[in-house]
């Protein structure tokens, strides 16, 4: 994304676009810069005033118009110093990004130095800003706290507090000289810091050395600005600065993109870890603040950790550098990476950020990170730093950072830097490479054997190249040996760390979902095109992986990744990074041709290295080309002289054009570099072809996020109020498409499976998004916050919220926190049913501060919007929360998102579409809650119920527990009981004792309700419990099935048949004979086998977290006990009207027939002989269970064994031939029909390769 934007023709390829310098303006004289947030009572000489740019050359060019107020605010982002002889005055570089509209960068390199001030209108201004500020301040202050106060304010420097009184409360223009900042600066198309430096460096040396230059300054300019080309990819280049030669090289099309900053320094400064830490942060796009006194580390650590993301690139706002006048762009409600500029007074805690629910900051200078909540794990984290430290060990540096190194480090600002870096070195033996040819050689043959003594491998090899290249380094490399140093340690963990993607994501293209359309209409329905199969690329990936990969695959860098796939077909107009991603990936494919390593998480370490080294070096070595030295120019005599110390005005008129016929390149270039390369160069990395496919892979960029840098000019109310505008629409864009994927996660899915009506998908996918919505959330409650409180903004509007409702209920005003629906009061009267829920926020609320495992705000307000999501009143309860307009009003900025009242309704409209789905995002997350259970039994009223004399008792299972037995007090048909979280209900056991006169209870259903998140689960039963009954049964399983909120289930008979029941449901409601089922012919009953096995089928196909419940597939309404028992339905011969005959009667003969069978050695062959063993004594087994259940509950529990043991379909054949079923089925029946039994057996064989663990309760008093 680097680079200009503009024709290929028009931009020339030049090293450097302009030249400028920036200053104080004596015609304008001093202009407090009252936006860069410094208050009054700092003394004149520490405030900040406006600075200038003062010239620029040339004037202006067409590929890169120059935007003079960002380069005015970046040059120097606290705006003019002021100094005197007593401060220390060493130059200070930093380098900077510009950002354009359409997100190509140009990027500028600044040097900024004091220069004496001669104008004497200014030095009296200062001294009148002097008695003016001395007068307050005797006013404002008595004598002792003058002195502490003055200290405390000014605290950077160093000396006695005294001294720094006098020193800072006088500026005395008798006694002292006045010093200005001033800077010089390039902008230049592509990123070479080190050069660009250089380049500076040697100016300024020019101006304060004592002898002159060669030749006048201008000459030095005019080379760099017209003469010196961009080196072409894969090439290297020499020009001349003033003193010396200075040396570029930029990687070739198949290499890692360009990177010039010493990625050594953040790692000294952060140390491995927090380094590995912040770049999770930045691949999940949290948002990143940096932190620190030095311009350049923020560049430096920003710019590093964006460029070891390759292949993936930084999509959202990217400010380096955040000028002080733009602070109020820290509640920017978006993902940002942005650099703040610390006076080193200040400590973390004085620092108001508008919000930190979801943010990293990071202190550079104290190498401090503070991460966001619930931060996963970077894969493999451990084997990947310890990667990255062997190579840091191997270069001296140590992997926890180097704290000492880094202050020294940032002290080498100094033009000498040569003398300072053996000081340095001297000093700090340890800390860093040594300078020394011999004592290298030493200290690696150290490295060497403390890498054998570790382990051999890749870090030896490593060592063992670097010897030998340093071993012929006098003749070879063309930059001095510390350079060279970061070339190298720059390539190799930029490799470490490019391979982690490469082995990440290694088959990744199989899972791209190329669109079906041709591109335009591709483009245009962008947003609602799912185009990566995220959720089987998920299930291929090792467990620990998910967390962070599933959350990885929702940002906008993955997105924007993927789409320039889908854009480039065909190799040649592939984007650059995208073709050297591939390359690499292609060969990993190659290395690995037992595509298994793919799928462990086996840890591949990087093989890359050397040959990346090597091309640098060869660069290095052999400079492919030589740039025009600086000339003498046209100038008049006198021109170009200048004052010692001072940086002049340069000749405006021979550099604000280059030279006529472009000769001196012409001369100096061979023919074939010119065409070719100019070519590739802007395809490469100023991405200058502006056809279709560019503009749709800009647009498919900007679909994420609105805005990437804020508008660096003169900052207006109505700029401010227009970017926080780009912020309401992006939020509520983002709110449009975040519901919309939740949505197609869920319908999609709910679609695919409504074979077996499962609902509901659970698992790591699941988790992400509602985490994302979370931040989403977050993000949107913490724009334009008035005043901040605690880390989330969201729990603590709920808690103001709180306050009031308990203010105004304590005062008697009516209260509506609990609302009952209208469809639940209406119908109550009907039949017996639970007294609803009361909804209300409030008790929502206090639910979550109940819950002692959740200690944060964060924490709290995330847990809130679960519980809210799966109460399916998220959207309503932020409509009750935003409803108190006052409280708003109070809290929020006009601007705020909160109070864009369009926006707002929208947004709580998008958050409504959630109510369509089932969420189980509270129940599923916190697992070791208690929760109150309520449950209510209704017997059926027309068979005496009242009479029943028996002692009910009850146990619940779910997917994460069961309660154990229950007694329910006789006549008591509603209780509560607390227990931990059960999870998703499955079964209901219930039965009695048998106690009494009248044993016989008649129950229609049973329902159980989750206090806190109010789902109802019906247990339908419509049977007799009672010995002489209907099966003879004391106690039943029941399957249940989630109630859709606002239906009773009075309303459900006959409309639709319910989702999941009983297998009795379908048989009678209240009737008690089995024989009035509805008969279905053979191919119905085959459809219905085949839908049974089928979504047993499906349920272990999917990945193991989103499988719902087993129980349901096997008792439920379609499931297979039913199926089955229809096979053995049909046909089956009915003795007389009211004697009841059950399938089990028949099983039981069977049993009796093998067995006389056997004592008769009658024996058919070995197999046959183990099956019938089998069956008989499954059928022993279920008979001599304690439990009293009935015949049709022991048909079950033979089913479901059988299913669980594989044997189903040999008893099937078993039974098929058996001379019983002659006796006891008609003719017609499918048993008897040896082609329907043959296909019925062939699908039950299917369930032979599936390991089916059965609910306890399904098997209770069983031990086969």
């Amino acid at each position: 994304m680097s680079g200009g934007s503009g024709g290929g023709s028009s931009a020339p390829g030049r090293f450097a676009d302009y030249f400028v310098i920036c200053g104080l303006d004596t015609e304008t004289g001093l202009e407090p810069d009252e936006l860069s947030g410094e208050n009054f009572e700092q003394t004149p000489l520490r405030r900040t005033f406006k600075s200038k740019v003062l010239a620029r050359y040339p004037e202006n060019v067409e590929w890169n118009p120059f935007d003079q107020d960002a380069v005015g605010m970046l040059c120097m982002p606290k705006g003019l110093a002021f100094k005197t002889q007593a401060d220390s005055r060493e130059p200070q570089f930093h380098s900077f990004i510009i950002t354009r509209e359409d997100g190509s960068r140009t990027f500028g390199f600044s040097l900024t130095f004091f220069e004496e001030v001669t104008s004497k209108q200014i030095c009296s201004a200062m001294q009148t800003l002097y008695h003016m500020h001395n007068a307050e301040y005797d006013i404002l202050h008595t004598p002792p706290t003058n002195d502490k106060d003055s200290c405390s304010s000014t605290g950077d420097c160093n000396g006695t507090s005294v001294s720094k009184l006098q020193r800072f409360n006088s500026y005395d223009i008798s006694r002292d000289t006045l010093y200005v900042s001033k800077c010089i600066c390039l902008i230049t198309p592509m990123s070479f810091m080190k050069a660009c430096k250089k380049v500076l460096e040697q100016l300024h040396q020019a101006v304060t050395s004592p002898q002159p230059p060669p030749l006048p300054l201008e000459s030095y300019i005019y080379n760099i600005l017209y003469e010196v080309p961009l080196p072409p990819a894969g090439r290297s280049l020499k020009f001349s600065g003033v003193y010396g030669p200075i040396i570029c090289q930029r990687p070739s099309t198949s290499e890692l993109p360009l990177f010039d900053f010493p990625v050594k320094e953040v790692f000294e400064l952060l140390g491995v870890e927090n380094v590995v830490q912040l770049f999770t942060c930045a691949l999940l796009e949290f948002q990143i603040l940096l932190y620190s006194q030095h311009y350049q580390r923020l560049m430096t650590v920003a710019e590093t950790i964006t460029a070891l993301m390759f292949p993936f690139q930084w999509q959202h706002v990217y400010v380096p550098i955040l000028p002080a006048s733009l602070l109020h762009f820290l509640d920017a409600p978006v993902p940002y990476l942005m650099g703040l500029h610390s006076n080193g007074m200040d400590d973390r805690s004085k620092l108001e950020l508008p919000q930190e629910a979801n943010l990293c900051f990071v202190d550079v200078d104290n190498h401090f990170v503070e991460l966001p909540e619930d931060l996963p794990q970077f894969p493999n984290k451990l084997e990947f730093i310890q990667e990255v430290s062997e190579i840091l060990m191997a270069f001296g540096i140590p992997p926890e950072g180097n704290l000492h190194c880094s202050e020294s480090a940032s002290k080498m600002k100094s033009l000498r830097a040569c003398d300072l870096v053996s000081d340095k070195r001297n000093g700090n033996i340890a800390g860093s490479p040594l300078n020394s040819y011999e004592l290298l050689k030493e200290n690696e043959t150290i490295a060497r054997l403390q890498a054998l003594v570790k382990r051999t491998g890749v870090s030896l090899e490593k060592l063992e190249v670097r010897e030998e290249t340093s071993s012929k380094k006098d003749l070879k490399i063309q930059c001095d040996e510390e350079e060279f140093k970061i070339y190298q340690l720059n390539i190799q963990i930029r490799e470490v760390f490019a391979n982690r993607f490469t082995q990440m994501f290694a088959d990744y293209e199989v899972f791209v979902i190329q669109p079906s359309q041709d591109k335009e209409s591709w483009f245009t329905n962008r947003e609602q095109m799912q185009n990566f199969d995220k959720a089987s690329f998920l299930s291929d990936q090792p467990e620990p992986y998910l967390p962070f990969l599933s959350r990885f695959l929702e940002t906008q860098m993955f997105a924007s990744f993927i789409d320039n796939k889908i854009m480039c077909h065909d190799d040649d107009d592939k984007d650059p990074v995208l073709r050297v991603f591939d390359s690499r990936v292609d060969k990993i494919r190659l290395l690995n041709v037992r595509t298994p390593t793919l799928r462990t998480s086996m840890y591949q370490k990087c093989t890359t290295i050397d040959e990346a080294e090597k091309s640098i070096e060869l660069r290095l070595a052999k400079i492919d080309h030589t740039a025009v030295h600086p000339h003498l120019l046209d100038m008049k005599i006198g021109q170009g002289k200048y004052e010692l110390g001072f940086f002049p005005r340069l000749q405006s008129d021979v550099l604000s054009t280059g030279p006529a016929s472009n000769k001196w390149t012409k001369r100096n270039a061979p023919a074939q570099w010119r065409r070719k390369d100019r070519q590739k160069q802007h395809t490469e990395h100023l991405r200058l072809d502006n056809d279709q496919r560019e503009k749709y892979i800009q647009e498919a960029r900007n679909l994420g996020s609105t805005i990437r840098q804020p508008k660096l000019s003169n900052l207006s109310p109505s700029v401010i109020a227009q970017t926080n505008w780009k912020f309401v629409e992006g939020l509520l864009k983002e709110c449009r498409n975040k519901t919309k994927r939740m949505l197609v996660e869920k319908m999609g899915r709910e679609a695919v499976e409504l074979g077996h009506g499962e609902v509901n998908i659970t698992g790591v996918e699941e988790n992400t998004l509602i985490a994302s919505l979370c931040d989403l959330l977050e993000r949107i409650w913490s724009h334009g916050l008035q005043v901040k409180q605690g880390k989330s903004a969201l729990w603590s509007h709920l808690l103001h919220y709180l306050e009031n409702r308990q203010r105004k209920t304590t005062s008697g005003s009516f209260s509506t926190s609990g609302i009952l629906l209208e469809s639940e009061r209406r119908k109550s009267d009907t039949s017996p049913a639970m007294s609803p829920l009361r909804i209300s926020l409030v008790q929502d609320m206090r639910h979550i501060q109940n819950i002692s495992e959740i200690k944060t705000d964060v924490g709290k307000a995330r847990a809130w919007v679960r519980l809210s999501m799966e109460k399916k009143l998220l959207s309503r309860h932020l409509k009750q929360l935003l409803s108190d307009h006052e409280l708003t009003k109070k809290l929020y900025k006009r601007y705020a998102f909160l109070r864009c009242d369009d926006e707002k309704e929208q947004f709580l409209y998008h958050l409504l579409s959630f109510n369509a789905v089932d969420y189980f995002c509270f129940t599923n997350v916190f697992t070791t809650i208690l929760i109150p259970y309520h449950i209510l039994i209704v017997p059926s009223k027309k068979l005496g119920g009242s009479m029943f004399t028996a002692n009910p008792w009850i146990c619940i299972s779910g997917e994460l527990g069961e309660t154990g037995v229950l007694q329910v007090p006789r006549n008591i048909l509603e209780m509560t009981f607390e227990c931990q979280n059960l999870g998703k209900l499955t079964t209901v056991q219930i039965g009695h004792d048998n106690s009494g006169l009248y044993a016989k209870w008649l129950v229609e259903y049973v329902m159980v309700r989750n206090e806190i998140t109010g789902h109802t689960y019906k247990f339908p039963c419509g049977r007799w419990l009672g010995k002489g009954m209907d099966d003879g049964s004391l106690e039943r399983i029941l399957v249940g099935e989630l109630l859709t909120s606002h239906t009773e289930a009075d309303e459900r008979q006959c409309r639709t048949p319910p989702l999941q029941q009983s297998p009795s449901m379908i048989r009678r409601f209240v009737t008690i004979s089995p024989n009035n089922k509805p008969k279905l012919n053979t191919g119905q009953i085959q459809e219905a086998i085949g839908e049974a096995v089928n979504g047993i089928v499906k349920h272990f196909h999917k990945p193991e977290k989103e499988r719902g419940s087993l129980t349901l597939l096997l008792c439920g309404e379609s499931g297979l006990v039913s199926a089955l028992e229809q096979v053995f339905q049909h046909g089956f011969k009915s003795p007389r009207l009211f004697k009841n005959v059950f399938i089990w009667d028949f099983l039981e003969k069977a049993q009796t027939y093998y067995e006389t069978l056997e004592q008769n050695e009658m024996v058919p062959e070995e197999n046959w002989q183990t099956r019938a063993r089998n069956f008989c004594r499954f059928i022993t087994a279920i008979n001599n269970t304690p439990r009293n259940i009935g015949k049709d509950g022991k048909f079950q529990m033979l089913v479901c064994l059988g299913a669980r043991d594989h044997l189903l379909h040999h008893w099937i054949a078993l039974l098929a031939d058996c001379p019983i079923t002659a006796q006891m089925y008609e003719d017609v029946a499918l048993i008897k029909d040896h082609t329907l039994v043959n296909s019925l057996i062939r699908v039950l064989q299917t369930l032979q390769e599936f390991n089916i663990t059965l609910e306890a309760s399904l098997v209770k008093g069983i031990d086969i």
